[in-house]
């Protein structure tokens, strides 16, 4: 377990310090996401983030090939390298698509030969882990091969369309998978634990981890066509080698369901993805569309239109990726009873938090408590509000200009002061009757009304506190 953890970080570490490098080139080389119809960052953002990926994976397996726990598994036959060739291949054709935008077609083609470089150096699906089930035919075993690779290549690059959605459920499926080919590893040969598709599954582990601080919302860089085909051709071939390395008759009969199904947990794993592709595909078919056609309606977006933030549909994603891995994981410990148990309360956990996050309900009940919340108690006399209207009359007497001591009319206004009004609150003198007194404010006792002069002097302090700048 040592080693695997070894693989995976330094395949985290490396492709995190790559990172900044690769997106200076693609500033450079000016590989930038337009802002399209489609999408929903809001500025171009570079991408090419699967070359730093690439360079991570490699590291890391060739550092575990310098172990001597996977020594001989990396290097009694070629598979190493040609998982590693494929990824470099397809890795590369994305690169030609991040900065050119190649066409549909043209990617399917170099798609088709990257799976038939790797399954030409022998990584193919001979064997059906479902009762034992072999292929018969090289031709048959090689197109199989291809239909995986490729249908695994696209499920990614379909679901690649949030900040941080594609890395981080293929870290999470691929975590699933790396703690499932471990254990049947283990009950497989208990001698030796050392498995390729172990290590491949804990670089690709690695470097999404490692990509994914560069990548969260809102992202820096992102990994592009080079990184979201590189990933699925790397589970892809890792659930292949599984396949044809695990042998069912090694295993015990209490772990049948395990033994002749591992090709369970890598449908599971891109089990989201596939199901988003396979929507997608007969969406754009049934419009009169090319199958690569790209439309705003995926399972992603859905989310957004339903109210959800960006990063809360990408942590959505997360939970039900989550749920399906490790519930097909939990079949290599547990009795299959005791799975669907634990997978249909996980489900109802997960759809519970899916449709109460939902903005929508959180509004209705927002308001519905609103309406059911008793209506404050009215006042118990008219002069409790009495305090209020002293205190507000008393604001108004403190802030109106006093009037000068030594004339019956009011003081000239200060300069560039406008002439203030006469509060009503203040009588008039009247004849006959005792002349009124004046609202100024006291500040000691026996003070003397303001003059003249000093109302000028402070006329332009009250013009900065009353009166707004021309």
């Amino acid at each position: 377990m040592r080693v695997y953890l070894l693989v995976l970080l330094t395949a985290a570490a490396v492709t995190f310090l790559a990172t900044p490098l690769v997106r200076r080139v693609a500033l450079a080389t000016r590989a930038l996401t337009p802002v399209r119809a489609r999408d929903v960052h809001t500025v171009p953002t570079p991408r090419l983030g699967g070359v730093a990926m690439l360079v991570g994976m490699a590291a890391a397996l060739l550092v575990g090939s310098q172990v001597p726990f996977l020594h001989e598994v990396f290097f009694e036959t070629s598979t190493m390298w040609a998982i590693l060739g494929g990824a470099t291949l397809v890795c590369l054709l994305g690169v030609a698509d991040d900065i050119w935008d190649l066409d549909w077609m043209t990617k399917l083609v170099g798609q088709v030969l990257a799976a038939g470089f790797m399954a030409w150096q022998g990584v193919q699906l001979i064997t059906f882990p479902i009762f034992g089930l072999t292929i018969g035919s090289s031709r048959l075993s090689l197109f199989a091969t291809i239909l995986v690779v490729v249908v695994a290549i696209n499920a990614v690059n379909f679901v690649d369309g949030l900040d941080g959605l594609a890395a981080g459920m293929i870290a999470i499926g691929a975590g699933a998978f790396f703690v499932y080919t471990y254990l049947l590893t283990r009950d497989a040969s208990p001698g030796n634990y050392a498995n390729l598709a172990t290590a491949v599954i804990a670089a690709v582990v690695g470097v999404c981890v490692g990509f994914l601080p560069h990548n969260f919302h809102p992202a820096k860089i992102f990994m592009g066509d080079s990184g979201a085909m590189l990933l699925g051709l790397t589970v892809a071939a890792a659930a292949i080698v599984v396949t044809g390395q695990i042998d069912p008759a090694t295993v015990s009969s209490s772990q049948v369901l395990p033994a002749y199904v591992p090709i369970l947990l890598p449908v599971a794993v891109l089990l989201v993805p596939l199901l988003d592709m396979t929507l997608a595909v007969l969406r754009r078919v049934r419009a009169g569309h090319s199958p690569f056609h790209p439309d705003r309606m995926h399972l992603h977006h859905r989310l957004l239109d339903l109210g959800h933030s960006h990063r809360r549909a990408v942590l959505i994603m997360y939970l039900w990726a989550a749920v399906i891995s490790f519930s097909a994981v939990a079949l290599a410990v547990y009795s299959p009873g005791e799975v669907a148990i634990g997978t249909a309360a996980a489900v109802a956990v997960a759809v519970a938090i899916t449709v109460t996050q939902l903005p929508g309900l959180r509004d209705r009940r927002s308001r519905r408590a609103g309406d059911d919340a008793p209506a404050p108690a009215p006042s118990a006399s008219p002069t409790a509000q009495a305090p209020v209207a002293s205190a507000a009359v008393t604001r108004a007497a403190v802030s109106a200009p006093a009037p000068s001591a030594t004339a019956s009319a009011p003081a000239a206004p200060a300069h560039g002061a406008s002439a203030p009004a006469a509060p009503a609150a203040v009588p008039s003198l009247t004849a006959g009757g005792p002349p009124a007194r004046p609202p100024w404010r006291r500040t000691t006792s026996g003070a003397t009304p303001p003059t003249a002069a000093t109302s000028t002097q402070s006329g332009t302090d009250r013009r900065t506190e009353e009166e707004p700048r021309g």
